[in-house]
């Protein structure tokens, strides 16, 4: 990767939990943070989608994002745990590419914070072999715990992790 790619990598990202997993997203493609509410199923789409919400007045698309990266469900006994899901609608790339953004809301299981990271924390994703697809991650960013320990925030493209098909299909629910 080049050091241009890897200097635009660093800014503001909208941290977010699915189960243990930190993940982040450009905080300039976050439009808002919703409570969950009613989703409507559509039939004969992907599983990974939801359905579709009405959020004052528009019909927003809803994709599932541990079903989307195959994870396994949420716990639903827990109350505390589903107290804190919620929809964080963002604009992504519609199908006819960077000019044409489309809402689309995504199921996390909590939010975190806004977090401002340095270009210098973000790694490359290392090759995890041929049958691995890795070309929704940005990077991988480094960052600390309050308790002097690391981990790792998976920084997503959010215009990459819809495959250009599916991403007509979900744009099409919003129409």
């Amino acid at each position: 990767m080049s050091a241009t790619t890897t200097a635009t990598r660093g800014g503001k990202y909208l941290t977010f939990f699915l189960g243990e997993e930190e993940y982040g997203v450009e905080i300039l493609k976050v439009q808002e943070i919703i409570g969950m509410q009613p989703i409507t199923r559509v039939p004969r789409t992907p599983s990974f989608v939801r359905g579709v919400i009405n959020l004052r007045g528009k019909v927003i698309p809803i994709m599932d994002l541990r079903e989307r990266f195959a994870m396994p469900a949420a716990e639903q006994a827990d109350a505390a745990a589903s107290a804190l899901r919620c929809i964080i609608v963002m604009q992504v790339a519609g199908p006819q590419g960077e000019g044409h953004a489309v809402p689309l809301g995504v199921v996390v299981d909590r939010v975190c914070e806004v977090a401002v990271v340095a270009p210098q924390e973000v790694e490359d994703v290392p090759s995890f072999g041929a049958g691995v697809r890795t070309e929704y991650l940005l990077g991988l960013a480094r960052a600390s715990t309050a308790d002097g320990h690391g981990r790792v925030r998976l920084l997503l493209d959010i215009d990459r992790v819809l495959a250009t098909d599916e991403l007509s299909a979900a744009a099409a629910l919003g129409a």
